[in-house]
């Protein structure tokens, strides 16, 4: 339950005053006292940073390549479905903001205290492979960058060492402090924003049909192909473990949880700047999705070659590279998106396309790198120095990127998007449901705990979201032709996973208040335990 405050006041929300020693223990950001009452931009600027940082999985080179793509099949008409997705998201993120703000644990640690020993492990487990996935796709996507930038003279494998170099060198930048490591990442952002608006500027795409594909929610003449890429549009944006993320990053603001108004008012902050973060990185999809709209939609490869000047041998030759000689439809990726580009407006276009993904790919892979130290450190309870905790969370995502980039082709790496889209769908009921379940505990959320509304609200939310990806994943799992024999394996696996689930479901239930369960002998002994709503470290 709660410790008392020096006032001998109980509290009605779960309270500790130790901590681990995260990057931010040390170092972290005070708030300003203002003298007047009600909104201050000093207090906001205090608490922005965490916001943006969590938005950076929106803009990773998975989301990038799932923007494209749905603009080359859907043209503008799956805008709507990123907008809301987008939304989705905010909901998804302002629980697990409120989580770490309320509590003063992030979720993996949260976990720590609520769930038994095995169900623990198997969460944490399937975190890492939420992890390992969005690396793949980050640290590839920053080797295609690097591939594109040095005319191909840096292949795949070691544009992977050079960005796992790069990122273990950016993440001792909060040596210098917090705040200085907030600037760089907002500085990859810019970067984003500017190298991605430029494509924009320079196509002109047309505003009325990029305003109806936004607010017109509907889908004219859309095939199966299209239907298909939409939900992996929202699978591309809610990903699992950026919620871990986001219930730490908070804990990075210097709040007196003793005091229930503080807490209401850093909500009140977070939630405001998670929007702001929110609107820029839905605008710098938008500036993807619209481009290659515009350019890709309905395109052969005879006419992107066609259009490509040959005079132009840095971007002609890779043209002939990457678009066969046919009539068949382009098929999108970020290779083949950055020559298109310079086939259209020129080398520039090309090299600035691939500076943006660079910046995207190096920023998600540092975000990547604080989201599988926090869930390690959280899930196992770890006590070990911060550099062992980085170099082993990072060696269990780092090694099969690496060996993925360095046996495989282009072609196959850039084909990966989908297949790895769907991996961490799968993945999103172990953050979801947990997530749920602990801000809609009474005894751990007390006053803020997360009312009737709400906790009908996120469960539909839940269920529709989860139902989406499994028919995505199921949909990829056809599409890849996999032996029967397989297919029996992953129906056991399958089975087990579904088992799991209801597990989790079972716990969210009892934390909603399902009391005649809870009493249950079997319950009692493989779910619940009576130490698991009371802090575990006492000051």
């Amino acid at each position: 339950m709660a410790e008392e405050t020096d006032k001998k006041q109980p509290l009605s929300y779960y309270y500790e005053t130790f901590e681990l020693d995260t990057y931010f223990t040390q170092n972290k950001i005070k708030i300003p006292q203002v003298k007047k009452d009600g909104f201050s931009f000093r207090k906001l600027w205090a608490f922005t940073g965490p916001g943006f940082l969590m938005s950076i999985a929106y803009l990773d080179p998975g989301n990038i390549e799932s923007d494209l793509q749905s603009g080359a099949i859907g043209r503008y008409r799956l805008l709507w479905v990123l907008f809301a997705a987008t939304i989705l998201g905010y909901l998804l993120q302002s629980l697990a903001s409120k989580l770490g703000v309320v509590t003063g644990l992030h979720l993996a640690e949260m976990c720590y205290r609520q769930y038994r020993k095995f169900p623990r492990l198997v969460l944490w487990i399937m975190v890492e492979i939420a992890v390992i996935g969005s690396d793949m796709q980050e640290v590839i996507g920053t080797s295609i960058a690097i591939y594109l930038l040095s005319n191909k003279l840096i292949p795949l494998w070691a544009g992977c060492l050079i960005t796992i170099a790069d990122t273990f060198t950016f993440l001792f930048l909060d040596r210098y402090g917090l705040r200085k490591l907030e600037l760089f990442f907002g500085i990859l952002i810019t970067i984003m924003g500017l190298t991605f608006g430029y494509e924009y500027v320079v196509s002109v795409p047309p505003q009325d049909a990029i305003m109806k594909g936004l607010f017109f929610p509907w889908c004219e003449g859309c095939d199966a192909n299209v239907l298909l890429q939409a939900v992996g549009v929202i699978g591309a944006v809610l990903m699992p473990h950026n919620l871990y993320l986001h219930s730490a990053l908070v804990k990075s603001r210097e709040v007196d949880r003793s005091r229930p108004e503080k807490i209401k008012e850093a909500r009140m902050y977070y939630m405001l700047e998670n929007a702001i973060a929110l609107v820029c990185s839905f605008i710098i999809n938008i500036f993807v999705v619209t481009v290659f709209a515009y350019g890709l939609f309905e395109k052969t490869n005879n006419e992107i070659l066609n259009s490509c000047p040959k005079n132009e041998s840095l971007v002609y030759d890779r043209a002939v590279e990457v678009f066969p000689r046919d009539d068949d439809y382009v098929e999108a990726d970020i290779y083949k998106g950055g020559v298109y580009l310079g086939c259209a407006y020129g080398p520039a276009a090309m090299y600035i396309w691939a500076i943006g993904i660079l910046a995207a790919g190096q920023s998600s892979t540092m975000t990547g790198t604080y989201s599988g130290q926090f869930a390690m450190e959280g899930f196992l309870d770890l006590q070990w120095a911060r550099w062992k905790r980085v170099l082993f969370t990072r060696s269990i995502a780092m090694i099969p990127t690496f060996f993925v980039a360095f046996f495989s082709s282009l072609n196959e790496l850039t084909t990966m998007n989908d297949f790895l889209n769907a991996v961490m769908s799968l993945q999103l009921p172990f953050a979801i449901i947990p997530m749920v379940a602990f801000t809609s505990n009474p005894k751990i959320m007390g006053e803020f705990v997360n009312g009737l509304g709400m906790r009908i609200m996120f469960t539909i939310l839940g269920v529709v979201i989860i139902g989406i990806n499994i028919f995505f994943v199921t949909d990829t799992l056809i599409e890849l032709n996999i032996n029967s024999y397989y297919f029996i394996a992953i129906g056991i696996t399958a089975a087990f996973y579904f088992i799991f689930v209801l597990y989790l479901a079972l716990h969210c239930y009892i934390s909603f208040g399902g009391k005649k369960i809870e009493q249950r002998h079997w319950v009692q002994k493989y779910v619940m335990y009576a130490e698991m709503n009371t802090p575990k470290r006492k000051v």
